[in-house]
């Protein structure tokens, strides 16, 4: 009988080398960098449902604080129930994540088959990757740990690849691993394409979670006692699970490879002959969107004129971009950051954040939309001693009960209905009608209709900070 296979989803990362897009805040997993869906819709997507040979359960997600809510909400954009979210305390790396899930797994279900990816990968033929995780289910009956390689079209530089014990054959049947392979330069990854015996390193695993365990238990015991009681110590909130952050700080901070992966004989490589990325630059990005007979990319808010090989993106409804006669370039434009760079240059925008941390800027990792669990705002003017939002609230959402020490907000609503609470007052405030809340008062803003609420928001006064705000109700339990 086929095993219910439940799928791990890794989407706790920053992905700084698709900066400015990419952000500390809003990385690239939940961005809609290829297509409508966001990578983690498509991910969860590929990772769903039932067909003749494979069954998959609710997906367990691995994320931080500030992304729980963005998870949820796009899980139920797409139809999605998740099964538990556990809340990484802070990032420690792959490793004590992967624990943490097989730790969770194995205790509902003591022969559960996971599925561990992340968040962040392009596949475009979801059934040839179903295909082959099916072909991985032997292997993993077998006690092995399966992997999966991807059949390399190029000498890449940029990925980590898995030298196999022989040479796969037709089939795509699993092959077992012989070793790791780090990030080659240029001559030594052409050799490994000729050579055929190596596949690049995917990071995707399918096991059963004891075994799994097994082998945290034998190569990294060290993680076991802190992850367990992480989770021993995890509270519940809001339908997540917290795992406690004392235990969870004392955890190695080491990726799976390293910790177990690369010291595990019982290891098995499923051969993916479909295309895939990771998506690890602009450079990827240019190459998944279908590059044009001159090698130009456009987005919607972009022109190219004479260019070759070239990226040209906006993703700011102000902003046009227009490229002209240029070759090997990539140009990304948001409200508040523009990247110009050489194409061959992908590897290095990383640098550009480093260089932006140093500076004190906010656009080194703060988004210019700050998502909350009611919709988001996004900071239109600030000045000395004033700010302008606009903010959008979903249907039935609401947000705190709060009140400000430094300063008083005007609201206008220009879509839709807001309930607003001003102290013991209550009135509906619709579309071209505003109110006042002056400093110190106790206040709530609402949306009690079916469509997405929409208002300016005008704050004046001293300081106009997000931290100036208390909190008396809260139906996210946010402190």
């Amino acid at each position: 009988m086929t095993p219910m296979i439940t799928p791990v989803l890794l989407c706790g990362g920053s992905g700084t080398r698709l900066w400015p897009l990419s952000r500390k805040s809003y990385p690239k997993q939940f961005v809609p960098l290829v297509g409508e869906e966001t990578l983690f819709q498509a991910s969860a997507k590929r990772l769903s449902g039932r067909a003749s040979d494979l069954a998959f359960a609710a997906p367990l997600v691995l994320t931080n604080s500030d992304f729980r809510f963005i998870v949820t909400e796009q899980l139920m954009a797409i139809g999605i129930d998740p099964g538990a979210i556990l809340i990484e305390p802070e990032g420690r790396n792959t490793a004590p994540a992967i624990l943490a899930a097989a730790l969770h797994a194995v205790a509902t279900d003591p022969e559960a088959v996971l599925l561990i990816a992340p968040s962040d990968h392009v596949v475009p033929d979801a059934e040839a990757f179903r295909a082959a995780v099916a072909r991985g289910l032997g292997a993993v009956a077998q006690g092995d740990l399966v992997t999966f390689g991807i059949t390399p079209d190029r000498p890449e530089t940029g990925y980590g690849y898995l030298e196999l014990a022989s040479a796969p054959d037709a089939s795509g049947a699993p092959v077992k691993l012989k070793r790791f392979v780090e990030k080659p330069d240029a001559a030594r990854a052409a050799e490994m394409l000729a050579e055929g015996s190596f596949l690049w390193n995917a990071g995707i695993f399918l096991t059963r979670a004891r075994d799994l365990l097994a082998a945290f238990e034998t190569h990294a015991a060290g993680l076991m006692a802190p992850v367990t009681a992480a989770l021993a110590e995890a509270k519940p909130d809001l339908g997540f699970l917290r795992l406690a952050p004392g235990p969870w700080s004392e955890a190695p901070d080491i990726s799976i490879d390293y910790a177990v992966m690369e010291k595990a004989p019982n290891l098995s490589v499923v051969p993916f002959t479909a295309a895939w990325s990771d998506l690890g630059g602009w450079d990827a990005v240019w190459r998944e969107s279908g590059p044009d007979a001159q090698g130009v990319v456009t987005s919607n808010g972009a022109i190219a004129i004479d260019c070759e090989n070239t990226l040209l993106r906006s993703d700011s409804d102000r902003l046009e971009v227009v490229g002209i006669g240029l070759k090997n370039v990539m140009a990304v434009a948001m409200n508040d950051a523009v990247l110009v760079a050489d194409m061959s240059r992908a590897q290095d925008v990383k640098l550009a954040v480093e260089a932006l941390k140093k500076k004190g800027a906010a656009q080194a990792t703060h988004f210019p939309k700050d998502h909350r669990p009611w919709g988001w705002f996004e900071s239109l003017v600030v000045g000395n001693r004033f700010q302008v939002k606009r903010i959008l609230v979903h249907p039935g959402a609401a947000l705190s009960l709060q009140s400000h020490f430094h300063r008083s907000e005007h609201w206008i609503v220009v879509e839709g209905t807001a309930r607003v609470t001003v102290d013991d007052k209550v009135t509906l405030v619709t579309e071209n009608q505003s109110v006042y809340l002056p400093l110190g008062c106790v206040h709530r803003m609402e949306n009690p209709g079916r469509v997405p609420m929409v208002l300016i928001e005008v704050q004046t006064g001293a300081y106009v900070g997000e931290d100036d705000i208390v909190r008396y109700e809260d139906v996210y339990a946010r402190t």
